[in-house]
């Protein structure tokens, strides 16, 4: 069984995502601030860390940094309400491999986990199957090409089939934001894939299950 270090200290969060994963059957350390996650990550080999960045005593970029002086290549997500992009590529150049904003679902972490250490990953929707971990797309079989902003809005609904995401959301997902550039861009993504996604008028969008 894979084991993973989770550092939290919102104790509500906590306690949905260690449910989460341990009924997927990954053994969960949950520590709550750094120095706990620090003193458990000598004592213990993991296969993956998940870090919270701002928890008491030592945030999780300082932790990770310090794992990292140790040569400690434990793969590691980051998990924080930072959004600015001086944050994300901090997370990054300590050492992390990915970088989740909260609010998030549970379920979006795990497929991040499973991607990464899980194994086989795959998520359909239709004629469409998509692998995370390689991030290929194939419809009928057939390859499918994206630019970065398609394969960004792509992501956001095949992880949350089922969820209406929040227009502004979306928007961050563009080069240049504006309503209309999410009109075309939503567009394109319904000829390219063929997904019914559908407008939730003033609210956002959603992709119901398939």
């Amino acid at each position: 069984m894979k084991k993973i270090l989770f550092l939290e200290d919102d104790q509500i969060l906590g306690e949905t995502i260690v449910e989460v994963l341990e009924e997927k059957g990954y053994v969960v350390t949950w520590a709550k601030d750094g120095h706990e996650a620090a003193d458990v990550s000598y004592e213990n080999s993991y296969d993956l860390y998940v870090f919270d960045v701002n928890v008491p005593y030592m945030d999780g970029f300082e932790l990770l940094e310090s794992l990292r002086d140790a040569k400690d290549t434990t793969p590691t997500i980051f998990i924080s309400a930072r959004v600015d992009l001086e944050s994300i590529a901090k997370g990054f150049h300590a050492g992390g491999f990915d970088y989740l904003k909260k609010p998030f679902y549970a379920e979006e972490l795990l497929i991040r986990i499973e991607a990464k250490i899980g194994g086989k990953l795959q998520l359909h929707c239709k004629d469409i199957e998509y692998n995370p971990s390689t991030k290929e797309v194939r419809r009928d079989g057939k390859l499918l090409q994206f630019g970065d902003v398609g394969f960004a809005l792509f992501h956001l609904f095949m992880t949350r089939q089922n969820s209406v995401i929040d227009k502004a959301e979306l928007l961050d997902c563009l080069e240049h934001s504006s309503d209309v550039a999410l009109r075309v861009a939503m567009n394109k993504l319904k000829q390219t894939t063929g997904l019914e996604i559908k407008n939730i008028r003033g609210v956002g969008y959603i992709l119901e299950s398939c």
